[in-house]
């Protein structure tokens, strides 16, 4: 453990950080889940659960839990699944 006071604060803020990440990705990857069955099982409220899915993509992305480009990636891989059921 550190002994200084501006990292002990570090650590802690770090920690707090960390789970709300841990939370954001999360259900970013529930949701990208959730979409790709529905858009494979042919689902009727596919298109609902697809954009919900990529409004979570984007909410990681402003948040910084993931990189602009990785969340572009992901949509776009997402919308190719799509597209092709």
């Amino acid at each position: 453990m550190a002994n200084i006071k501006s990292q002990i604060k570090r650590i802690k803020q770090n920690e707090v950080a960390r789970e709300r990440n841990r939370s954001v990705r999360s259900e970013m990857r529930t949701r990208t889940k959730n979409a790709l069955a529905a858009v494979e099982g042919g689902s009727e409220n596919s298109e609902a659960v697809l954009k919900l899915a990529i409004q979570r993509i984007d909410k990681a992305a402003a948040k910084g839990v993931i990189h602009a480009n990785q969340a572009a990636r992901r949509k776009s891989r997402l919308m190719r699944h799509a597209n092709k059921a």
